[in-house]
């Protein structure tokens, strides 16, 4: 029985290579899989000056037209509170500037001299606060832009690729963790 087990072994790897043959009449041609794109230099810096121009226009150029509304939001959701804080500022001001003078304001039973300096300075602050966000988001949707034409030329495909990989070391029998940096040819 054993030595039935080793014939059957032996026929099956040795007899596999002599079944099979290559059919010559149809031979198979490679076909160049990769389709280079052709590389706008100035792409980039096109789309940073388009959305410098108007926000959100980079965006549409690279025809990332979901970016749109993000930026529109961005912007004015931080001019919004900008331009509410400055008019709180200029009322808190105003009404302090009419108590100097000692005619009666909108806020005099309400605030004393105090309470105005302190919301002036509160207000102003959140002014100034929401400018520098507004700055911000508007430096924000340039950058995306750009970065977002030199992503759209980067070279993305299945023979670069960074897998992580756990392994076991020789001498220790512990596992490691590595990065594993492929291209294939």
């Amino acid at each position: 029985m054993r030595s039935f087990g080793y014939i059957f072994i032996l026929i099956f790897l040795f007899g596999t290579d002599f079944s099979y043959s290559q059919d010559i009449s149809n031979p198979i041609i490679a076909k160049d899989t990769l389709k280079l794109k052709p590389i706008d230099p100035l792409r980039p810096s096109k789309a940073a000056f388009y959305s410098a121009i108007l926000p959100g226009l980079g965006q549409a150029y690279n025809k990332k037209y979901w970016k749109v509304p993000l930026v529109y939001g961005a912007i004015g959701t931080s001019m919004y509170f900008y331009l509410d804080n400055n008019k709180k500022y200029h009322d808190f001001r105003d009404a302090y500037k009419q108590r100097l003078k000692g005619l009666p304001d909108k806020y005099l039973g309400v605030y004393d001299d105090t309470r105005l300096i302190a919301g002036q300075r509160f207000y102003q602050r959140n002014r100034d606060l929401s400018l520098l966000v507004t700055i911000g988001f508007y430096v924000l949707n340039i950058v995306d832009a750009n970065i977002d034409a030199h992503l759209t030329q980067f070279n993305v495909n299945d023979n670069l690729s960074v897998a992580p990989d756990i392994y076991q070391t020789d001498f220790t029998a512990k596992p490691n963790v590595g990065l594993t940096f492929n291209y294939t040819f």
